[in-house]
């Protein structure tokens, strides 16, 4: 699937999308070192609808075994921490490496967490995402009910916050690899509301088919004069920490969407 989807990539109207990002994000990159970037970001686009249908038999995380499997991951002890330690918390991800292990992640090891998703419009696809995820918040109106009701509860919420935010919604603008763009400041909305501790997680994929799990925070993020969570310098540092984790591993990030139009 990834060969396939490195080979097809460059046909798709998609693909000029791309080359526009990582131009204005690298100027300083040739065309050479930016084609090979996008070339990754098709192979691993291609290797995730591949993977999608083995999650369960992909995340073979173990405890016991530490690096043994195809997932490793050095947090163990964080994740076990946030977990157990009977607090609320806010998790935000990026679409980086294959995301979807995340919440694979958060079902396997009984994190009590819900996800923010965009439900398929297939229908066979959408119950294999309910039957293999932790819980689904499906986006709408009322998905921001569902996840204050979640972090009251006590339990944990998390969200891919790299994408594009209409501003009707109420974005609200962060700098982005030098650009202004619409982010989704609903993680940093609900940290205010709840005062309740914030990670980041992500999904690094390795050679030979493995993946490293990495967990960020709990993330100290800015106040305003009254001590409360400041929204837009908050959503600005989740952003920023994104840019560090694309940064290190270009070919593994979703250029392909239009992320900084107006």
């Amino acid at each position: 699937m990834g060969k396939a989807a490195r080979a097809l990539g460059p046909w798709m109207s998609a693909n000029r999308t791309g080359l526009a990002n990582l131009r204005a994000a690298y100027p300083e990159k040739s065309e050479a070192e930016i084609a090979e970037i996008l070339g990754g970001v098709w192979e691993n686009l291609g290797r995730v609808a591949g993977e999608f249908v083995h999650l369960e038999q992909l995340w073979d995380y173990d405890f016991s075994r530490l690096t043994a499997g195809r997932v490793e991951t050095s947090d163990a002890p964080k994740f076990g921490e946030m977990r157990d330690d009977g607090k609320p918390a806010l998790i935000f991800s990026a679409h980086l490496a294959n995301w979807e292990l995340e919440a694979v992640c958060a079902a396997a090891h009984g994190l009590d967490a819900a996800v923010l998703f965009r439900a398929p419009n297939n229908r066979f696809m959408a119950e294999l995402i309910h039957e293999t995820r932790t819980k689904l918040v499906p986006t709408g109106f009322q998905s921001v009910f569902a996840m204050a009701g979640m972090i009251e509860r006590g339990g944990h919420v998390g969200m891919l916050v790299d994408q594009f935010y209409h501003e009707i919604h109420g974005a609200v603008r962060a700098n982005f690899f030098g650009r202004s763009a619409p982010s989704n400041p609903t993680l940093a909305r609900l940290a205010r509301q709840f005062d309740c501790p914030v990670y980041g997680v992500r999904v690094v994929r390795l050679p030979k088919n493995r993946f490293r799990v990495e967990l960020v925070g709990p993330v100290d993020l800015p106040r305003d004069a009254e001590g409360r969570i400041d929204i837009q310098p908050a959503t600005q540092k989740i952003m920023s920490i994104i840019e560090g984790w694309v940064r290190e591993h270009p070919e593994q990030w979703l250029w392909l969407h239009r992320r900084w139009r107006d």
